[in-house]
């Protein structure tokens, strides 16, 4: 009777690894022919084995081999295996950039594109006793404004297009006239470094804000301001009434002189406010509109008219 052997492997130690290695791979030597030599037996040819056969016994190699090849084969598999918790460990949890909140006729507007919109209404002067402005609202002006922008493109506008020095010249009252920028001194370079630093902006952010206000008022202007004139003493009105109550008390206000073109352009927009948004509303019903935000939803009781009229006034 032959004794049987209960043999197992550790595959994930090292020494399970080399005796399955050494078992199943053809090695030579001395040091082979111990692993390789059967007991004293016969075979069926009729000739005796024994232990001072000088050659190894090739009969057992070719029974053991294909068992060995398996065991080999298993314990790189578990080797492998034991490998894999770690690595996915090791991995590093994904991090969100960006991410889109609404889209506008195939146009993607994203969650940063809220964050700088909030960050760039300390230029707007219309926005003056209205507090800060919310994640929505924000929204709504990006939306409004790219309807705004895909319109002038799709009528190829070009003289609605601002020159460098139409931003410089818009840049200086915003610097010289806006409550925000007076209180810090924006008028001194080293003021407006201060004011930009302060509210997380840059020069070239600030050039590309204003060169969109830019452009959406001449094209305002050109396509709805036909017959609406504005006269000195409306400009006068909004000086004493709505202006000068910004500033606070022992700040320097400048003259009615010096902020009447801007008053002007303000009170025009006001005036137009009806035609835009009957305008504005019907590109939001024919435009494809979409908000991935559920949190970023207008409120359902807020008109497109009143919505967009609150937009374009920061436009």
């Amino acid at each position: 009777m032959s004794a049987r052997l209960p043999v197992r492997l550790n595959c994930a130690t090292g020494i399970g690894r080399k005796i399955a290695m050494a078992l199943c791979l053809p090695v030579r030597g001395a040091a082979a022919r111990p692993l390789l030599r059967a007991p004293s037996l016969r075979l069926f040819s009729g000739e005796r084995v024994g232990k001072h056969d000088p050659q190894p016994a090739p009969f057992l190699g070719n029974l053991l081999r294909p068992a060995c090849l398996w065991i080999l084969f298993l314990c790189l598999i578990a080797a492998g295996a034991n490998r894999l918790p770690a690595q996915a460990a090791q991995s590093p949890a994904p991090v969100v950039l960006d991410r889109v909140v609404a889209v506008v006729n195939n146009q993607a507007i994203l969650a940063s594109d809220i964050d700088n919109e909030i960050r760039l209404s300390v230029l707007d002067p219309g926005r003056g006793g209205l507090g800060v402005l919310t994640r929505t609202h924000a929204l709504d002006q990006l939306i409004g404004r790219a309807l705004i922008q895909q319109q002038i493109r799709q009528e190829d506008l070009q003289f609605a297009a601002p020159t460098s020095a139409d931003v410089a010249a818009r840049l200086s009252e915003i610097r010289h006239e806006t409550p925000a920028c007076v209180r810090q001194n924006c008028a001194s370079e080293e003021g407006w470094k201060v004011f930009l630093a302060d509210h997380g902006l840059t020069q070239r952010e600030v050039e590309s804000y204003l060169r969109y206000r830019v452009e959406i008022l001449r094209f305002i202007e050109l396509r709805f301001s036909q017959g609406i004139s504005i006269s000195p003493q409306d400009i006068e009105t909004y000086y004493h009434d709505t202006l000068l109550p910004e500033y606070a008390k022992g700040e320097t206000i400048p003259p009615l002189d010096q902020v009447s073109k801007r008053i002007g352009e303000i009170l025009l927009q006001q005036h137009v406010n009806v035609l835009f948004d009957d305008w504005l509303s019907n590109l939001r019903k024919q435009g494809e509109i979409e908000v991935l935000d559920p949190t970023l939803e207008a409120p359902a009781q807020q008109s497109p008219a009143t919505a967009s009229s609150s937009g374009k006034a920061s436009q």
